[in-house]
């Protein structure tokens, strides 16, 4: 729903707007921090930096981008934002696709223990 945000240990996320088959968030990365690295089945994802340097990893191929720059990351691509500055990083996303539920996340990697912590629960 628009308005939800929730903290993470890597920063926080915002829902700007949702409707049928979209979902935009303002996603903040604090420094020297980075999100699971991940893939999504029902949606793909489109990038924009808003403030900062992302280093964006795409299916192992690593990209940084700068304000006003853009990454897509197309359905099923594993993927991660870090932020490897000492200067916060905000970006803009554009979630597309049949589900954009929170719950279509499948963490390949991550700094928390989130990923061990899914294969478990599943096991």
């Amino acid at each position: 729903m628009a308005g939800d945000s929730e903290t993470r240990p890597w920063g926080s996320w915002h829902v700007i707007d949702i409707g049928p088959g979209y979902k935009v968030k303002r996603i903040e990365v604090l420094p020297h921090s980075r999100l699971s690295y991940q893939t999504h089945t029902h949606r793909s994802e489109h990038w924009v930096v808003i403030y900062g340097k992302a280093t964006c990893i795409i299916d192992g191929v690593t990209t940084v981008a700068g304000p006003g720059e853009s990454v897509d990351v197309g359905v099923g691509q594993a993927h991660r934002i870090c932020n490897e500055t000492d200067e916060p990083l905000s970006i803009i996303e554009v979630q597309r696709g049949g589900y954009t539920g929170e719950d279509d996340i499948v963490r390949l990697e991550d700094d928390f223990g989130r990923a061990e912590a899914e294969k478990t629960a599943s096991a």
